[in-house]
């Protein structure tokens, strides 16, 4: 009896195995079908096979690209930051080093690559503080890489 049984389930199993089989062949002709008929009807650009598989892996890049534009506008706020810091401090300390040797300090207005400098800078934070929806504040670094970094975290 137990025996019986067995074979029975077996048989059952081999059964839904090959309507598995024959389901999956009967599929993957029928998509190969319909790319012959999509091949002949679309021009390649418009094919509707090709336009989904495009679409599913630009979905796929997506994330990846976030990432990448994230970490870019994180290394170009360090850079800024590192310029900013280099060129002011070094600007400051020749003037202090031109007063006690009697040359002329040139004022910041006069300075065209100092104020071709700050003006980058400057453009730079209304980017950021428009991407970022917060433009009530005064320029200040600190708060720029708090605001970036607020916006990273909370894209995630």
């Amino acid at each position: 009896m137990g025996h019986h049984n067995y074979q029975q389930n077996h048989q059952a199993v081999d059964n839904l195995v090959n309507l598995l089989t024959k389901a999956n062949h009967d599929l993957t002709m029928v998509q190969y079908k319909l790319e012959k008929e999509f091949q002949q009807i679309y021009p390649d650009n418009a094919n509707p096979m090709k336009l989904f598989s495009r679409i599913k892996k630009v979905q796929e890049d997506l994330p990846i690209l976030k990432e990448q534009c994230r970490e870019l506008l994180a290394a170009k706020q360090d850079l800024i930051d590192k310029a900013r810091t280099v060129l002011v401090g070094n600007r400051s300390l020749v003037q202090r080093m031109q007063a006690p040797l009697d040359i002329p300090v040139i004022s910041e207005s006069e300075d065209h690559g100092f104020a071709n400098f700050k003006q980058v800078i400057d453009e730079w934070i209304v980017q950021v503080r428009s991407r970022t929806g917060d433009e009530e504040h005064d320029s200040d670094s600190e708060d720029i890489n708090k605001l970036l970094f607020s916006t990273i975290v909370n894209s995630n």
